[in-house]
């Protein structure tokens, strides 16, 4: 992309002022002539805000109210372009806006939404690569985990398995943190870290259900926290706190007492004020810095004076730690004297001929150094995994022991050895460990805040991960050189006299870790406390989660009071567990899936080549983003496989959610990409030619009619589309507005408007097409031609019957009407009229009984019988039983027919009763003679009233023409002979007038008489006939139907009997309440093959 720009300054002629102005212009228009238009079309002043009145999207990029007012064009040298200067700024302006563009401040006011009139003045960011993300983003990823459960982790899954748990879930971390840097750096990231990027790049569905995971992970990392400090509390400073002693449950109640103490105050510390959590932010990075340098200079200590922590092992079993001396007993003065040990294996009974414990009697009693030092060759022992089930001795493997038969004594004596406190096994260290290398998004959710956030981001995140993970590895490999397997399996340190194994390996002293620890975890806990309230609170503002509104709430200065109380209550929850263990996988699953859908946006960003995906960190790659994501879900299910799928079930749920009933947003998300892709890819498959008559469904074209304030005159019609597609296919919602385009677009788009609501009303799932044309004939032709696209195109017309067809005023008249059922027919297309469409039922209306019948006459495809099928589907039509009328003439076999029909329908797989109507000929009635009659004599009267009015016009307007062509000849001199038209005569005199009246009035008179003596056409009497002794039958059977489908009779050939179609069909369904005519598109719609 080229980055060198010229700027070219652009002078004023001189003496060009805004006094001399107008005077400069009128000697330029007198120098170029009277005839220069281009002059005079700029004297007017042109004044501020004039434009085209289509309103702006608000933005930095696009000059909007607040530069109204403002005269700020007063030059003449862009007069070129003065006319789009209030909708489209200046270059000058435009980089102005940029450069003093600032973030927001998180769940202040929305990114899009920001104006620049409400943005307030916001201190300049000052924050570098190493304050703002190195050290927050170090601060995060080491914490409870290191200090509490590596070198268990270590002593359990041996030093290679540690290894590849360590490398597995850093190298997830680390393509996760290339993701990130890719989306952080596409443009400007306000503050809202991973929430942010994940709902911009995936849309709100995704982004609500990653960002709620995201919120849930974080505040189970702030339970997490806390039980780790309650463990380092009572296990290694304050030993004699406890409240409950005993057993395992009374360590549990313990903590929770304990945990919902200090997260209630935790709680009331980030209540009070943030300000001091950020203040104590650097101490608590100062005690995470100073315990990882005391663990080094402790391994460089034991390379030449390792410390003296003794294991008593009893055989090769490990013995608690206490006062008593390692050894079964001792001699003094040539004094034989049994020890503590002795009394315990021996029912306290010091005697040397006491009954003792088999094991304990069999193996000696040794004593070994639990910290032999990096250069004892140690690591070798600890390369292989000891996985154990729970409440298992811990052992070391090399030691010599003499079995016993049965354990069951040893059980009993469980005060004596440091037993297993859970089973444990590859996975489940996996979900453990994983807590540990989360925290990469610190240096993202302070985006605001930085100097450079696109360059920041990049660099301090990934040096921290290599940072932390060359930590995490280097400890692994040292933790197994340096100690004794036996104490590494050790997890509460109960074999070192209680401490914290971790700290026996620290210089100066244990005590540096421990008091490290602690202060880290406390603020770790502080941490999500703060930092999660803030999450919940952009995600409610966001107004993507309805029911979380509530929560986008807080106190005046912006705090986030009720998402705080939401956060301790689910914090509580984790507490209530009481075990690190069992908390650690819980958070593992949801910053697992955020992470997993952080690389999914990058991954879908980077292959759909969006034009405004250009990342300034330029090392990722699609391949390596699909590699994070699959590396998160194989993390996933390796952790806990249940656990994953609540995850799963979660996030999904938390998305179908917001899809049914969050708010719309447009966000100009990747998903939204994909799916356009995906649509052109599908549009691109379909073939261009009619589906197979198994995959034949009516993709409907549904044509409305408007009133004057563009509101649907029928808006049952679309009632009627939802019951018969029921969400299925293609429907197209069209409607035609009379006129030109240009003046007719704010109606146009007032339609649209109108008709989407109603279609969400009406719950019709479709598309919406609103053309503005010449005519409403050439709308109507124009839309059954070209909606769709590709092979996705209606096969099928519905429209309402124009009541009002009779009316001349009409503008929906019958002549559009039976043009329109030529075009369908033209164009391959099935045509459905429901006539009494207001009569039909909505959608909450319930039909518990009554009949669909089918009145079918002849056969164009089986339409009819797909119809009823389709609509019984839905609720409304539901206990509608389904009847099937045919008609039999003279010489049909009624009996063979209905046979036939019920074979035919048992093929379709349809239910439905059969009848078949026998329609004898028979004279035709004086009613059927006088009605055709009458329609005629009605038909030649109107045509007559039309000649007339044509001739009248016609008659004007020659005499303008003349008129006009008599006058140009007078002003255009020209040496060509021109004839000279006939004279009319244009002078009316009275008597003149009277003549012509009276001349008028025999001529309608004559024609008149005409009319009255005219005997009707036999073919219409024909017509007329079948539609009279039809309608009877049909009224006889099917009065009191919910619903008739009748066969629609094509219109005539000729075009002259075009007004005696619709009395046809006016007559042929009278009487009739529900009446849906259907005419096929000629090609089989049903078939009986599977």
């Amino acid at each position: 992309m080229p980055t060198n720009f010229t700027v070219v300054p652009v002078e004023a002629p001189e003496g060009n002022t805004d006094g001399g102005e107008g005077e400069a212009e009128a000697e330029r228009g007198e120098e170029e002539g009277p005839g220069c238009e281009r002059c005079n079309r700029w004297q007017p002043r042109r004044e501020s805000g004039v434009g085209d009145g289509i309103p702006r999207e608000s933005s930095p990029f696009i000059n909007n109210a607040s530069m109204e007012g403002e005269n700020i064009y007063e030059g003449k040298n862009m007069a070129l372009f003065e006319e789009e200067m209030d909708s489209n700024p200046m270059v000058s302006s435009l980089l102005n806006k940029l450069a003093n563009y600032t973030n927001v401040t998180q769940g202040v006011v929305e990114h899009e939404e920001d104006d620049d009139s409400k943005r307030k003045e916001i201190k300049a960011p000052r924050m570098g690569t190493f304050i703002g993300v190195y050290l927050p983003c170090l601060q995060n990823i080491l914490g409870v985990i290191l200090f509490l459960r590596l070198t268990w982790i270590v002593g359990t899954a041996g030093v290679l398995e540690s290894f590849i748990i360590v490398f597995i879930c850093c190298s997830g971390t680390m393509l996760t943190a290339i993701s990130m840097s890719a989306i952080a750096t596409n443009g400007v990231v306000p503050a809202g870290g991973s929430y942010y990027m994940i709902s911009r790049s995936l849309g709100p569905e995704f982004g609500g259900a990653v960002g709620l995971c995201f919120y849930l992970g974080t505040t189970f990392a702030g339970a997490m926290y806390i039980l780790g400090t309650i463990e380092i509390l009572l296990k290694y400073i304050a030993t004699n706190a406890a409240i409950f002693t005993g057993g395992e449950e009374a360590t549990l109640n313990n903590m929770r007492v304990y945990g919902t103490c200090i997260l209630a105050l935790m709680a009331i510390v980030v209540f009070v004020g943030v300000k001091y959590v950020n203040k104590l932010a650097l101490v608590f990075l100062a005690c995470v810095i100073l315990s990882i340098i005391a663990i080094y200079a402790g391994v460089i200590k034991t390379a030449f004076d390792p410390p003296d922590f003794r294991i008593c092992l009893l055989g090769n079993r490990t013995l608690l730690s206490g006062d008593h001396i390692c050894a079964k007993y001792v001699i003094e003065n040539n004094v034989t004297e049994t020890t503590l040990l002795w009394k315990k294996f021996c029912s306290d009974d010091p005697s040397l001929n006491a009954t003792c414990d088999e094991y304990f009697r069999l193996n000696n009693v040794t004593e070994i150094q639990g910290i032999p030092g990096v250069a004892s060759g140690v690591l070798f022992d600890n390369l292989w995994s000891v996985y154990r089930e729970k409440g298992v001795i811990i052992e070391k493997q090399d030691m010599p022991s003499v079995p016993v038969p049965s354990l069951e004594e040893v059980k009993e004596k469980s005060d004596a050895y440091v037993y297993t406190d859970i089973m444990t096994y590859f996975t489940m260290l996996v979900g453990i460990y994983f807590p540990s290398v989360t925290g990469i998004m610190a240096g993202s959710n302070r985006s605001g805040d930085l100097r450079d956030a696109q360059k920041s981001i990049p660099t301090g995140t990934i040096l921290a991960i290599s940072t932390t993970s060359f930590i995490y590895l280097s400890c692994i490999i040292l933790f197994g050189a340096c100690i004794e397997g036996v104490v590494l399996r050790d997890k509460f340190g109960e074999a070192v006299n209680g401490n914290l194994v971790i700290g026996t390996l620290a210089w100066p002293s244990p005590w540096v870790i421990v008091i490290g620890s602690f202060f880290s975890t406390c603020g770790a806990g502080l941490q999500s406390l703060t930092g999660a309230p803030r999450l919940l609170q952009a995600i409610a503002r966001d107004g993507i989660v309805p029911f979380l509104h509530v929560f986008g709430h807080g106190k005046a200065n912006g705090e986030p009071t009720w998402a705080l109380l939401l956060t301790a209550l689910i914090c509580e929850i984790g507490i209530l567990i009481a075990s690190l263990d069992s908390v650690a996988p819980i958070l593992s699953m949801f910053f697992l899936m955020c992470y997993l859908f952080v690389n999914l946006a990058c991954a879908v960003q980077t292959l759909l080549r969006t034009p405004n995906w250009r990342p300034r960190f330029k090392y990722y790659h699609w391949t390596l983003s699909f590699l994070g994501m699959s590396l998160c879900l194989a993390l996933m299910f390796i952790c806990s496989w249940y656990y994953a799928l609540v995850a799963m079930l979660i996030a999904g749920c938390i998305y179908k959610y917001i899809e049914y009933r969050g708010a719309e947003k447009e966000w100009g998300d990747g998903i939204r990409g994909l799916s356009l892709n995906a649509a052109r890819y599908a549009l691109l498959r379909v073939e261009h030619g009619p589906p197979h008559t198994k995959n034949w469904r009516p993709q409907v074209l549904v044509l409305l009619n408007l009133d004057s304030e563009q509101l649907v005159k029928h808006p049952r019609l679309l009632s009627f589309t939802s019951q018969l597609k029921a969400g299925k296919g293609l429907t197209i919602v069209g409607s035609v507005l009379p006129g030109i385009y240009l003046d007719k677009y704010t109606e146009a788009q007032m339609a649209e408007e109108n008709i989407r609501s109603l279609m969400g009303v009406e719950k019709t799932k479709g598309f919406c097409q609103i053309v503005v044309s010449s005519s409403l004939r050439d709308g109507i032709s124009h839309l059954i031609q070209s909606a769709g696209l590709g092979g996705m195109k209606h096969n099928t017309v519905l429209m309402a019957w124009p009541q009002s067809w009779k009316q001349t005023d009409n503008h929906f008249s019958w002549k559009n009407f039976v043009d329109t059922v030529r075009e369908t027919t033209a164009a391959h297309q099935a045509l459905l009229v429901a006539k009494n469409i207001d009569l039909f039922p909505m959608n909450q209306e319930r039909f518990t009984e009554g009949n669909i019948d089918v009145w079918w006459i002849v056969h164009d495809g089986g339409m009819l019988m797909l119809l009823p099928f389709l609509l019984r589907q839905h609720k409304v039509w539901r206990k509608c039983k389904m009847r099937i009328f045919t008609v039999a003439q003279m010489d049909d076999n009624s009996i063979q027919m209905k046979k036939d029909l019920q074979m035919f329908l048992y093929h379709l797989r349809l239910n439905a009763e059969v009848e078949v109507v026998e329609m004898f000929e028979n004279d035709i009635s004086a009613f059927t003679y006088e009605k055709t009659l009458v329609m005629e004599q009605r038909s030649q009267m109107l045509k007559q009233m039309q000649l007339s009015k044509n001739e009248r016009e016609r008659e004007a307007q020659l005499i303008h023409d003349r008129n006009t062509a008599s006058h140009s000849t007078g002003m255009v001199k020209s040496h060509t002979a021109i004839t000279t038209p006939e004279k009319v005569q244009m002078t009316w005199t009275k008597e003149k007038l009277i003549s012509e009246k009276h001349k008028n009035k025999e001529t309608s008179m004559m024609n008149y008489k005409d009319i009255f003596n005219m005997k009707p056409n036999q073919s219409n009497v024909r017509r007329m006939h079948t539609a009279v002794k039809l309608n009877g039958v049909v009224l006889n059977k099917s009065q009191n139907a919910q619903l008739v489908l009748l066969n629609m009779p094509g219109p005539p050939k000729n075009r002259q009997g075009d007004e005696n179609y619709m009395e046809f069909l006016e007559v042929l369904t009278e009487g009739l309440n529900r009446v849906l005519l259907v005419r096929g598109g000629g090609r089989e719609v049903i078939t009986i093959y599977s």
